[in-house]
């Protein structure tokens, strides 16, 4: 199993809360502070929902489509590198936080729970990137110890999502604009960096006479 340490910085890098907090403020521009806090509540639960969906079904769901690990962990990693690419030159993935037809007009939601799901919680913090991540790694795990670390891991990212999201009035204050970018590459050189290593990994398994 990989080190806590390190799966916190890949579950931190593709879920980070301050890189997705000006996307939540977008999207929430019109709405008041008890709105906000709402919705951030709504996104965390529905996050948190889904992330226990993929640890406890992912596994089932690939195999039900002759789908290996290994096979899903070169798919991922080429995702990941995909938005690490995005980050890295300041952009946003549209498979990691939706395109500008899927965000639509935020301003006027039919309810909170719509945007809350999408695209907040899907495919902002639980998206592509991550779902593959999980997978990957509930796939890896080789012991209950080793699940429920993972569990804890994505559990402290998801408060801390909660936590960021709740305050966002506040955190916005206290973000710039360069701490932002500053933040947004480095996390994407990191992403960069785990996703190579995933693909290798996956493609010595895949052609064992490469390795």
């Amino acid at each position: 199993m990989t080190s806590l340490l390190t799966l916190f910085g890949i579950f931190f890098a593709i879920m980070n809360p301050f890189v997705n907090l000006p996307v939540f403020l977008t999207l929430t521009d019109d709405f008041s502070v008890e709105q906000r806090k709402n919705l951030a509540i709504k996104v965390v639960l529905f996050s948190t929902i889904m992330c226990i969906v993929i640890l406890m079904a992912g596994q089932r769901i690939i195999s039900f489509f002759g789908i290996e690990v290994d096979d899903f962990r070169v798919a991922g990693g080429l995702v990941l590198a995909h938005i690490a690419w995005s980050m890295l030159n300041g952009n946003e993935a549209a498979s990691h936080h939706g395109s500008e037809q899927e965000k639509g007009n935020p301003s006027n939601p039919s309810s909170l729970s719509t945007l809350a799901f999408f695209p907040l919680t899907f495919p902002m913090i639980v998206g592509p990137g991550s779902i593959a991540t999980m997978i990957i790694y509930a796939g890896q795990a080789k012991s209950m110890t080793d699940f429920a670390l993972l569990s804890a891991i994505l559990a402290l990212i998801l408060t801390m999502l909660f936590l960021v999201f709740y305050f966002a009035s506040q955190f916005s204050a206290l973000l710039t604009e360069t701490m932002r970018m500053i933040m947004t590459r480095l996390m994407g050189m990191i992403l960069l960096a785990i996703s190579v290593a995933m693909v290798v990994s996956g493609i010595k398994v895949l052609l064992p006479g490469l390795a």
